[in-house]
């Protein structure tokens, strides 16, 4: 056991909750952002602005044309692959093999592809670290070991892993479809609670495909975190933490939180009055990339996603048109009501003693 114990360690291959959970997730989320989210936006671009170079066919591969966005969009699954290698400390070799490994478990996922690259990625990364450089022949060894195994579970796990997340995604979406008032509270405060806990909501979202009405409570619960923290904590951090947690992450809060619980609780009833407002009164949708839904206001991802949505709905003839009703609740939910409902909570508890002074504060 030992000596198990001591290759393990000599090959940086831990097991455990933290490298695998947070550290790979939260490296998935970003291989998405970087491939599926950003040539939605530039696709989005592209056809609202009428930018020519971004709207037409730049390559045509095996009878498809591909936009510049869509070819970004193409590489969403090796582009995760190699984010998880990357956050699993890969050696090259075993980074590299990643890309085809990424691209088969997406492809054979189908719509649960995210999850199934999770899955099948780390395994046939930490098998690739495990032989990388034992063999004289390691630029041979360490791809074809690496890659064999990723194709091989790929075949074997992907479909049903991919099937089982869009289960799980679908039972979501249709429950709050039906019971939107239960539903919005529930996928807002949980999706809310992942995005500042150090994990990926994003992924998460991504993984289940969480869309739809489902994907506006997601947005609801993440924006109440990010913005309500971000105004909660204005008079401790100023202008730069107005910043750097509403367009950047309230999870800068977590040590806070470790500390005193309670300062959570305004972002938390915020997110839960938000959210059946978002699915029972605006009927907001976010029906852009899944990854848009537990990005909340991070660079504006989640507003931008709910507005490709809409665009890809009115093209495909499911929407009429852009209502000013839809921006009033896009702006009411990502914005305003976020911030105002955090700062009348926080003044509640700070009265009673529950928030102290500097409690928000960040180093």
């Amino acid at each position: 056991m030992s000596k198990i114990k001591q290759f393990l360690k000599r090959k940086d291959i831990e097991i455990s909750i933290r490298r695998y959970g947070i550290d790979a997730l939260g490296a998935m989320a970003q291989g998405l952002f970087c491939s599926l989210l950003i040539g939605t936006i530039i696709n989005t671009v592209g056809t609202q602005f009428h930018i020519g170079f971004l709207t037409i066919p730049v390559a045509t591969i095996a009878g498809t044309d591909y936009t510049v966005g869509g070819l970004a969009a193409a590489m969403s699954g090796p582009a995760m692959a190699v984010a998880i290698g990357y956050a699993l400390r890969c050696p090259p070799l075993v980074l590299f093999s990643l890309i085809t490994v990424g691209f088969a478990s997406n492809a054979l996922g189908g719509a649960g592809g995210p999850l199934a690259v999770l899955f099948v990625a780390i395994v046939a990364a930490e098998v690739g670290k495990a032989v990388s450089k034992e063999t004289k022949v390691d630029i041979l060894v360490t791809p074809l070991v690496t890659i064999a195994v990723g194709i091989a579970l790929s075949a074997w796990w992907a479909p049903a892993l991919g099937k089982a997340a869009y289960s799980v995604g679908y039972l979501i979406m249709w429950a709050t479809e039906k019971q939107p008032f239960i539903m919005g509270i529930l996928v807002s405060v949980i999706v809310g609670i992942v995005l500042t806990l150090p994990i990926s909501s994003a992924a998460i979202c991504a993984a289940f495909g969480l869309t739809g009405l489902a994907g506006g409570a997601a947005l609801a619960g993440c924006c109440a975190n990010m913005v309500g923290f971000a105004v909660l904590s204005f008079r401790e951090n100023r202008w730069s933490g107005l910043v750097s947690q509403g367009l950047g992450t309230s999870m800068l809060q977590m040590g806070n939180i470790v500390k005193n619980p309670r300062i959570w609780l305004p972002a938390i009833l915020a997110s839960a009055v938000t959210g059946p407002i978002a699915t029972c009164i605006f009927r907001l949708e976010q029906n852009g990339a899944a990854v848009a839904s537990g990005m909340g206001t991070c660079g504006l991802v989640g507003p931008l996603g709910v507005y490709s949505g809409w665009t890809a709905d009115v093209a495909a003839g499911t929407k009429a048109a852009i209502t000013s009703f839809d921006w009033l609740g896009l702006v009411l939910i990502a914005f305003i009501l976020p911030a105002i409902l955090s700062w009348v909570f926080g003044l509640f508890f700070r009265k009673i003693g529950w928030i102290g002074t500097n409690d928000l504060k960040l180093d």
